[in-house]
C-alpha cells in the first residue's frame, strides 16, 4: 500500500515537471501608454537545458472578456500546448474593443496593440522563431473577427488566422456589443462598417497566402454570417478550411473548436518546418 502511494506520488510529480506552465505577465502598450495583461502558456520543453525556438498562436478572447478567459475555462490548453510544441498567448483585447483602431476614439489602439505590440514583445521576451509563418491568430466570437480581421490586415506579421464563432460581419450586430462606439453609427460613420468588417476585410487578399480556419456551430446566431463568408472566400478562390458542426455560442463549443484550430496550425508550422512531429 505505502509502495502504491509512493508511485502515484512520484508520477505525479514527474507530470508536473513535464507539464506546460503559465506566466500572468503585463505589456505595456505605447499606443495606449498602459500596460494590459496577458497569459502565455509555455509547452514543457522550455524546463529543460536544451534552448529552443517555438512558434507562436495568438489566442484572442470575446466579447465582455478577458486574458484569463482561455486558460480558466480551456486548462487542457497546457496539454495541447506541450502537445503541439506551441506557445499560447493570450492578450486581454478589452472589453469591447472589437479589435479596431477605433476610428472615432483615439484612446482605443487595440489593433496596433494586439498585431504589432504584443508580437514585439513576446519575441523580446520568449524564444519564439522570429517570422510571419511561425505565427498564427485566431479566436473566439469578437476575437474571432479579430483574428481574422488582423490576420488579413497584418499578413506581414502572422502566416495563419483563424476564427471560432467569429463576428464576421457587424451590420447584422449594429444595436449590439458596443459596437457604435468603437466605430460610430450606421448613417454618418457607414464606410466605417463597410471597412472594419471582415467579410469585406478579406477583399483585400495580402500578396503573401494565409493559412486560413473557420469554424463554428450550425446552432449559433454568427452560423450565418459564416457560412455567408465561406461561400465570399469560395467565389474569390482564397484557399481556407471551413468547419460546421452541430453547435452554441458557448465555451462547449469552443474548448472543442480550439483543438481542432491548434492542430491546423501545427500542422501549417510543420509544413514550414518549423514543428517535427513525435
Amino acid at each position: 500500500m505505502t509502495q502504491t502511494i509512493v508511485t502515484l506520488l512520484l508520477c505525479f510529480c514527474l507530470t508536473g515537471l513535464n507539464a506546460a506552465t503559465v506566466d500572468s505577465i503585463e505589456i505595456y502598450s505605447t499606443s495606449m501608454k498602459r500596460n494590459i495583461p496577458c497569459i502565455v502558456i509555455k509547452p514543457n520543453k522550455f524546463r529543460t537545458a536544451v534552448v529552443k525556438a517555438f512558434p507562436v498562436v495568438y489566442l484572442l478572447h470575446g466579447y465582455s472578456g478577458n486574458a484569463k478567459n482561455w486558460i480558466s475555462k480551456v486548462p487542457e490548453l497546457k496539454i495541447l500546448a506541450d502537445e503541439h510544441q506551441l506557445l499560447i498567448v493570450c492578450p486581454d483585447g478589452g472589453y469591447s474593443s472589437w479589435y479596431f483602431d477605433s476610428p472615432i476614439d483615439s484612446s482605443m489602439r487595440y489593433e496596433t496593440y494586439i498585431a504589432v505590440e504584443v508580437p514585439a514583445y513576446i519575441d523580446e521576451h520568449y524564444p519564439t522563431i522570429r517570422n510571419r509563418k511561425a505565427r498564427a491568430i485566431t479566436g473566439l466570437s469578437m476575437g474571432g473577427h479579430g483574428g481574422l480581421f488582423l490576420g488579413f490586415r497584418h499578413a506581414d506579421s502572422f502566416g495563419a488566422c483563424g476564427s471560432m464563432s467569429g463576428g464576421v460581419e457587424l451590420y447584422s450586430s449594429r444595436n449590439r456589443f458596443d459596437l457604435a462606439k468603437r466605430i460610430g453609427d450606421t448613417v454618418q460613420h457607414a464606410e466605417n462598417w463597410r471597412k472594419y468588417s471582415v467579410v469585406n476585410t478579406i477583399e483585400n487578399y495580402p500578396k503573401d497566402s494565409l493559412a486560413i480556419i473557420i469554424d463554428c456551430g450550425t446552432e449559433d446566431f454568427f452560423y450565418s454570417i459564416n457560412r455567408n463568408l465561406h461561400e465570399k472566400l469560395l467565389k474569390l478562390k482564397i484557399p481556407h478550411d471551413y468547419i460546421e458542426r452541430p453547435g452554441k455560442h458557448d465555451w462547449a463549443y469552443w474548448a472543442n473548436a480550439v483543438r481542432f484550430q491548434l492542430l491546423f496550425f501545427s500542422n501549417y508550422f510543420e509544413r514550414q518546418g518549423f514543428i517535427q512531429k513525435r
